[in-house]
């Protein structure tokens, strides 16, 4: 073992496969991406888990990349369609805090864009809400819902890389 890694990395690097999958899955709820991702252990950094993570999540299909979308909350709401950890759930909450307090107004008009926009792509609303206010979520929600399928799923994927390397990053924060 390389005495300089983070302890994190280091369990990361030596857990085995299901339960680095599950630790992993906390960050990106795509199996296919986390199951790729650990197939290619060890990481010699956090930088290249990171670089790795990326190139892995845009290899895979559009399907993955919805199975991702559905382990978040839709944007003012904190439950997620599919099951997801007690961290994931607080990393959520924690990345939404944007609404917290925010108008009813606000929060109603979030409730109905979310809702159309699923019934337009079939998926919630995904964006990378960390420093956002909902007044600029509820923006892009509005903009976005202008964009068409393929654009559309591009940038709600692109925003899931995101959130992912975030939380890549809490993963290995101090308890």
């Amino acid at each position: 073992m390389h005495s300089n890694l983070p302890s994190a990395l280091e369990r990361l690097n030596f857990l085995p496969a299901n339960q680095a999958e599950e630790a992993l899955r906390q960050c990106c709820g795509s199996q296919k991406w986390a199951r790729q991702l650990i197939s290619h252990r060890p990481f010699e950094s956090i930088e290249q888990l990171g670089e790795t993570a990326d190139r892995v999540w845009w290899s895979l299909k559009p399907e993955d990349w919805v199975e991702a979308f559905h382990s978040h909350p839709k944007i003012g709401e904190t439950k997620a369609a599919a099951a997801t950890s007690a961290a994931a759930r607080k990393w959520s909450e924690t990345e939404q805090s944007g609404v917290h307090g925010s108008a009813q107004e606000t929060m109603d008009e979030l409730a109905r864009l979310n809702r159309e926009y699923e019934e337009k792509f079939g998926y919630i609303f995904i964006i990378c809400a960390s420093g956002k206010t909902s007044e600029e979520m509820l923006k892009s929600l509005s903009e976005r819902l202008q964009n068409d399928d393929d654009e559309e799923l591009r940038i709600a994927a692109g925003e899931q890389a995101k959130i992912t390397r975030l939380r890549l990053s809490k993963l290995f924060e101090s308890p």
